[in-house]
């Protein structure tokens, strides 16, 4: 009769021994590459639940596109920086701060794209407003339309566009559309948007698919985060905006009466020709076609502003966090003033020193966040910062519910801002691709600090002695959450 209980023993032996060797390993493997916090919450996570942590290792612990994805990024920057070596982007303004060139120069480095002048913007800070007005673009399109969303919905709300685009279509304009494949597929209107797509006439591609059987596979939650808009080559919208209704048409949201603020802008003159390159270098990458004809740096669209204008790429395609490091750049710079708007904030330790550094040389540093979060985990990540930074002297703003301040933008002192898809939170600065757009020139500041003064009526200030009152549940929720946010 075999003796069970000595069976029992040896798999307990078993089980011991590879445990031991799961977190050898780990110390080996996980911290290589990776930034400390990350690594010691995934260290974390794998000591304590070794089986559980090494699945989600395996999962989503590699936070880089596939290594052809990531030549395919690297040729396109080659091929920017020397189509755009000798072009002539226009005369910058007059007397711009050391600070200002330095980091034009960084952005050019990291993500390729020039700095140009005789820019024009105008804001969009309603949400079909903004809808409507990329509507009228489409309607005006003679040559090409180029759209890029995140996520991307045939609704009620964005009929008025989807008939511009089958109106553009009929009449000979082409019609080139990418959308993220895993922040659509489990959206309502999906189908429907396919086939609404397939009825225009529409060459759609779905960016960074997850479809392993017909090998297509990277982190599942690697997203292209990007959101813009090209007509002609002449004009352009980007921002914080998806294009579907301001309910996202989610049972959730619509239970909860849930809407999304967003704030998008549209631009003319040659900064246009860079959002449409980064629309042709993910359009490369998804399709493997180039679209050589599309630009020609030979007429650049003609200077209809006083704006300069410097488009960022980033995400997990360069080898740097080019948005973070872009935003930290300017926070150092800052003289005055600093009004940071980001629904989701969770930064790196770099980012929080930045800030808290700001607010001690003295400077007035505001945050507006929502009242109310739509992703738990992240909701109270972000909350468990709140603390550190009003201790500092960050003044946040918590914009009221049933709205989440979705947009996206930081205004420095008078004369620089940023605008885009692009979150203050260690998501969008590793594993979301992302546009911002660095601009310089006051009369731009002064419209979007006025939209920063709306917000500003639409919110609450949170005081540190609110916040010390916060109960020991809420407390607790948010530390755990913070763990988990450096899961990357």
């Amino acid at each position: 009769m075999p003796d069970v209980s000595a069976n029992g023993t040896w798999w307990v032996i078993v089980l011991l021994v590879l445990e031991m060797a799961i977190r050898v390993a780990a110390v080996i493997i996980v911290p290589r590459d990776r930034r400390p916090t990350a690594a010691m919450a995934w260290l974390l996570a794998i000591f304590l639940i070794p089986e559980i942590g090494v699945l989600l290792f395996l999962l989503i612990g590699n936070p880089r596109l596939p290594r052809a994805r990531r030549l395919r990024q690297d040729e396109i920057n080659s091929s920017i920086r020397e189509a755009t070596a000798e072009v002539d982007f226009g005369p910058p303004l007059p007397d711009a701060p050391a600070s200002f060139t330095s980091l034009v120069l960084l952005n050019r480095n990291l993500g390729a794209m020039p700095l140009s002048s005789g820019n024009a913007a105008q804001l969009y800070p309603g949400y079909e407003d903004s809808i409507q007005a990329m509507a009228d673009a489409v309607r005006g399109a003679r040559s090409f339309v180029h759209v890029e969303f995140y996520i991307l919905q045939a609704d009620e709300t964005t009929e008025v566009f989807f008939q511009a685009l089958e109106e553009a279509a009929a009449r000979g304009v082409t019609v080139r559309v990418l959308m993220d494949h895993w922040a659509n597929r489990s959206k309502p209107f999906y189908a429907q948007t396919r086939k609404r797509l397939d009825r225009i006439g529409a060459a759609w591609h779905l960016m960074l698919p997850v479809q392993p059987l017909r090998g297509r596979y990277q982190r599942p939650d690697l997203r292209n985060h990007r959101k813009l808009l090209v007509v002609d080559g002449r004009l352009a919208f980007t921002g914080s905006q998806n294009l579907t209704d301001s309910t996202y048409n989610l049972p959730a949201n619509l239970r909860r009466g849930l809407h999304w603020v967003d704030l998008m802008v549209c631009v003319q003159g040659p900064v246009v020709t860079s959002i449409d390159a980064v629309f042709l270098g993910d359009w490369y990458s998804e399709t493997g076609e180039v679209l050589t004809d599309e630009i020609s740096l030979d007429r650049l669209p003609a200077r209809s502003g006083c704006l300069d204008a410097q488009i960022v790429p980033s995400g997990p395609g360069f080898e740097y966090q080019n948005n973070l490091k872009l935003f930290m750049g300017l926070l150092f710079a800052a003289q005055q003033r600093v009004i940071m708007v980001s629904p989701y904030f969770i930064p790196d330790e770099g980012l929080l020193v930045a800030i808290t550094t700001a607010c001690q040389r003295g400077l007035q540093v505001e945050l507006f966040v929502s009242e109310v979060g739509d992703q738990a985990m992240v909701y109270h990540a972000q909350r468990s910062y709140y603390e550190a930074l009003l201790r500092a002297g960050v003044r946040i703003w918590m914009y009221r519910r049933p709205f989440i301040l979705h947009s996206k933008s930081m205004t420095i002192d008078d004369e620089i801002a940023i605008i885009g898809s692009s979150n203050m939170d260690m998501r969008s600065f590793g594993l979301n691709l992302e546009i911002s757009m660095l601009v310089r020139g006051r009369e731009f500041v002064s419209h979007l600090r006025e939209v920063e003064a709306d917000y500003r009526a639409a919110s609450r200030e949170l005081t540190l002695e609110e916040w010390l009152q916060q109960p020991l549940r809420s407390t607790v929720l948010d530390n755990l959450a913070r763990l988990t946010s450096a899961l990357q």
